[in-house]
């Protein structure tokens, strides 16, 4: 699956009662995982070594792209396919030295691998199966949710949606079908009970290997352990219908992109490309973004594959930031001051052989999370504190929102479950945390603002989003074991501050 780590390096699937879950060096350009080189391709990379996948970035005149197409076949390069409006071009070679000789082609300004080990035939991964609620523990959760009128049947659980205010915002405005919620992530189950009428099939695809496929079902979860894009989908829009659980935004679309591997589960700089190009394309309105751009946890310009992959997806998303969409991310699962001096990142490059480096966050970038106008997003606990993993950082955070706590913050709900319920594939239910579950919080109120705003673009969206939080202000004291050690700072005051940004969405607020 993706990441369990898509946010998901904590954002694992839990069982109901249990827990679920150096200076940078260079690196050599390789590459890995993706489809086969396009079909009719008129050039044959050079069998030198293992084939590996590229993007080359380029300006935006037909010309110059033209020129640098005949660059990349003299360097033993296949083309893929091309986002002529952005000036990105896939490519896949199996030239030990394209990366460093395209770099040099006229027009070209800036290219590099996207991965560090060989592309290979796809297939699945078996990344273990989630621990659902039982019979028993539906039933007792129904039982709890019935004493409520006009509540869902496992609503009792949704501890999230009644710190937000979404269970009464429902009752003024569960939000416009005309809005769609895009979910870039592992695929969304649109059979489900709970999503099968509010998904959007006609904004919907799979981008893996950097080419949207469209057809039915491309966009549906390989397997039922790839579950993690349903479950967040459930979190912004599953439906009001008697059944399930409740979304936080129940009256407007999700759609379903795709974009992680078939083998490594891992989500590659060309399929968040497509994803980007796709939604802003297909009338989507926001996207939710709960992930980071393998294979680096963070993306250092100073090396030339990782600027070429940092050059191509910011393109991507600020092609759709100019065409009116809001893009949320979730801030990452670490608990890394990402406004900090220096981090040590030791899961890079996560494809191939992770090594210890220490980096700058202020120019090595968690993609999309870091990348400009996109809305960065914290976790919560039903306490309102930061949940213990989440990453932070003053002027990065934008806003926070539930993203569950399984460990210090422990309802009052029927399953005492700190973490988030939502669908998963197949019609079940089960609980994750992550700030993984945290984005599809604040985009399902972003989509009520749209649904009450419906002229609001992304940056008008993004200041009203901002504008409805609630900020607890920093704490006191952040020493979650009590073992008399602060376990992350927060520095900011109570407007914004880095463990809230600008404080906690407020579903209600939003709708009134």
């Amino acid at each position: 699956m993706a990441r369990l780590r898509p946010r998901h390096r904590l954002a694992l699937a839990v069982p109901v009662v249990l827990s679920l879950t150096a200076t940078l060096g260079f690196l050599p350009g390789v590459a890995s995982a993706a489809p086969s080189a396009a079909a009719g391709s008129s050039v044959t990379a050079a069998a030198d070594g293992p084939e590996l996948a590229y993007v080359v970035n380029t300006r935006t005149d037909r010309f110059t792209i033209a020129s640098v197409k005949k660059a990349i076949a003299q360097a033993g390069g296949t083309v893929v396919t091309t986002y002529d409006k952005i000036g990105v071009i896939v490519v896949h070679s199996a030239n030990p030295a394209f990366g460093a000789e395209i770099r040099t082609a006229r027009g070209v300004q800036s290219a590099g691998a996207t991965r560090t080990s060989p592309l290979t035939a796809a297939g699945s991964t078996d990344e273990g199966s989630a621990d659902y609620l039982t019979a028993a523990e539906l039933a007792k959760v129904e039982a709890a949710s019935a004493k409520t009128p006009g509540s869902e049947p496992l609503e009792a659980d949704q501890w999230s949606l009644r710190a937000i205010g979404a269970d009464k915002a429902a009752k003024i405005n569960p939000g416009s079908s005309k809005v769609t919620v895009a979910v870039i992530d592992t695929g969304v189950d649109d059979t489900h009970q709970d999503l099968a009428a509010n998904f959007s099939k006609s904004q919907s695809a799979n981008c893996v290997g950097g080419v949207a496929d469209t057809s039915e079902g491309a966009w549906r979860p390989y397997t039922a352990d790839d579950y993690h894009g349903t479950h967040v989908a459930g979190e912004i829009a599953a439906a009001r219908n008697g059944v399930g659980v409740a979304g936080v935004a129940p009256g407007v679309k999700v759609s379903s992109i795709k974009v992680s591997d078939p083998d490594s589960g891992l989500f590659y700089p060309e399929n968040v490309v497509c994803a980007f190009m796709f939604a802003a394309d297909h009338g989507v309105e926001i996207t939710n973004n709960s992930y980071y751009v393998d294979p680096w946890m963070y993306a250092c310009k100073a090396d030339p594959d990782q600027k070429a992959i940092v050059d191509a997806v910011n393109r991507a998303q600020l092609y759709g930031q100019k065409k009116g969409l809001l893009h949320l991310a979730s801030a990452g699962n670490s608990n890394h001051d990402l406004a900090g001096d220096e981090i040590l990142d030791g899961s890079s490059p996560n494809d191939s052989t992770p090594v210890d480096r220490t980096i700058d966050p202020s120019v090595c970038y968690d993609l999309p999370t870091q990348l400009p106008g996109v809305v960065t997003v914290s976790a919560t606990g039903v306490d309102d504190d930061k949940s213990y993993y989440s990453s932070y950082g003053n002027g990065v955070v934008d806003i926070a929102a539930p993203g569950g706590d399984g460990r210090y913050q422990i309802p009052d709900t029927p399953s005492q479950n700190g973490r988030i319920l939502s669908t998963m594939p197949g019609d079940a239910y089960a609980y994750l945390q992550g700030t993984s579950m945290a984005s599809p919080h604040a985009a399902g109120v972003a989509a009520l603002l749209k649904s009450k705003h419906p002229w609001a673009g992304g940056v008008t969206l993004q200041a009203l989003l901002k504008a409805q939080a609630d900020n607890p202000g920093c704490p006191a004291s952040y020493d979650q074991d009590g073992n008399g050690t602060e376990d992350a700072v927060c520095e900011g005051g109570k407007r914004v501050n880095g463990f809230y940004g600008f404080g906690i969405v407020n579903a209600l607020k939003a709708v009134k």
